[in-house]
């Protein structure tokens, strides 16, 4: 008898444990208001030789991994796709409870021949929404699919009917996220449809160098909120690359210490200004290619620290002299087909 209370008394407690964790849903952080909800970063966990165009993802072993360096200083991750790759982040969060929630992605395609894999995309960020409400507090609709450059835009009737579609079949609150030059648009009829705007700034890809960053980055935000007053307004990727090529980007732009200076203040910005910020990104992505799109992260696709980091994750500093990011050779990319 006392064995048995015993062993009632244990699953007691590994369930209250369990509960403990899980008592603070992801719907009580609420992305529709406007504030600082907390340091929030965008995560996709891709290392070396690993793709979402080939369907090759990061083990679990190493999503906790990285999802144990993000908890020590950030609150929020967001994903990009509804795929195996959001699906183990999602588990791995819960099993292990990580101290961390998340904005779901759903990747659409609106080109040609596409229509499957988004049909899929939205049927399986319906279902993981549903079924990890304790961890997913937002789904994001597509990403940079309305902008005029994107190379996998939707209309907006589509993007509507998107949007509809997974608003009705969730509890949590729905977004698109889309580059400024589409939202500070005063016509955007997806303003209105969205239970808040998401939008992007890169004062780089404009151009700008580390000194006019922060003023650019202002000046497009308060476009769009110029274009939707009172409506609620998240950047959702704002970020410095660590080493650029190319002549979209001032000469020279990508550097460690210009990444610290742009992360230290438009961090501060974002908490003084009440506006939720996802720094785009946590971690290097070798797939994007050795250029400018695979050096975004605040540590290297190895899991060092570089230099906006190394403060706060002294354990994680790169072994031997360091140097700004441009100075450090690209990492391979990984390429389609044979």
């Amino acid at each position: 008898m006392r064995t048995t209370w015993m062993w009632a008394c244990a699953f007691a407690a590994l369930t209250l444990g369990a509960a403990g964790w899980s008592a603070e849903p992801a719907s009580a952080i609420d992305l529709t208001v406007q504030k600082w909800h907390g340091n929030a970063i965008c995560y996709s966990g891709y290392r070396a030789g690993q793709s979402p165009q080939l369907n090759r993802f990061p083990t679990q072993t190493q999503i906790l991994e990285d999802l144990r360096i993000l908890e020590k200083n950030w609150k929020l991750i967001r994903l990009y796709g509804s795929d195996q790759h959001s699906q183990d982040v999602l588990e791995v969060i819960r099993r292990e409870r990580v101290g961390l929630k998340a904005m779901l992605g759903i990747w659409l395609d609106g080109r040609p021949g596409h229509e499957a894999e988004s049909a899929a995309q939205l049927a399986t960020g319906i279902r993981l929404a549903n079924a990890y409400k304790d961890v997913v507090l937002a789904v994001s609709v597509g990403n940079e699919i309305l902008v005029s450059w994107s190379d996998h835009k939707l209309t907006e009737e589509r993007a509507l009917e998107y949007v509809a579609q997974v608003r009705k079949a969730v509890s949590c609150p729905v977004t698109i996220a889309d580059d400024m030059l589409y939202w500070r648009q005063p016509e955007a009829k997806l303003a209105s449809a969205v239970d808040f705007i998401t939008m992007h700034a890169y004062p780089m890809w404009g151009g700008e160098d580390i000194d006019t960053a922060m003023a650019s980055t202002i000046r497009h935000y308060e476009s769009v909120r110029k274009a939707h007053p009172g409506k609620t307004i998240a950047l959702g990727e704002a970020g410095w690359a660590s080493y650029t090529e190319g002549k979209q980007n001032a000469p020279r732009a990508g550097d460690e210490t210009k990444q610290k200076r742009y992360y230290q203040e438009l961090t501060a910005w974002a908490k003084a200004n009440h506006v939720t910020l996802f720094w785009f990104e946590a971690f290097d992505e070798p797939w994007k290619g050795s250029g400018t799109e695979g050096h975004w992260g605040l540590f290297s696709e190895g899991r060092k620290a570089k230099l906006a980091m190394q403060t706060l994750y002294p354990e994680l500093m790169p072994v031997g002299p360091t140097s700004p990011g441009y100075d450090q050779p690209p990492a391979p990319a990984v390429k389609e087909g044979p």
